[in-house]
């Protein structure tokens, strides 16, 4: 009759300091695995970045007063975009147009896309955009402003 042989866990004996040294190697090259697989997805989502809103005037979720309320809504982006195929719309509470159509980007920044408004008496608003950036990727999103009496 075979005895089964058992691990000992006894502090300070040689086999037990063996054991756990050749645990923490082999499990070594698998942290090592992910860890890289970790960095390759970090660096693949900064290449694969779409145009985003960098910042804007009125500003993202900003309020104006109505005595100065602006005549044009400005969105920078976070890359080039597409004259052709980028379009900001705003809209108010009711989902009314409150703008010109006349989107337009910048010729001194292409990131830089513009279109002026109809006059905005107080209340919440709502910018719609779609954008293409200049390396064919197509984003779109929204963002509230207000008008304060």
């Amino acid at each position: 009759m075979r005895r089964k042989r058992t691990r000992r866990n006894v502090t300070g004996s040689c086999g037990n300091d063996r054991y756990n040294l050749m645990r923490r190697a082999k499990n070594k090259p698998l942290l090592m695995a992910v860890l890289a697989m970790a960095a390759l997805l970090a660096v693949a989502t900064d290449v694969a970045a779409h145009a985003r809103v960098k910042r804007a005037n009125p500003a993202v979720g900003g309020t104006v007063s109505a005595s100065a309320a602006p005549t044009a809504l400005q969105v920078w982006f976070t890359e080039k975009l597409e004259p052709a195929l980028s379009t900001i719309e705003v809209v108010d509470s009711k989902g009314t147009r409150m703008d010109r159509g006349d989107v337009r980007i910048d010729p001194d920044d292409q990131t830089q896309l513009r279109v002026t408004l109809l006059p905005l008496p107080p209340g919440q608003y709502r910018v719609l955009w779609r954008v293409v950036s200049i390396d064919t990727h197509y984003r779109s999103g929204s963002f509230p402003f207000r008008v304060d009496p």
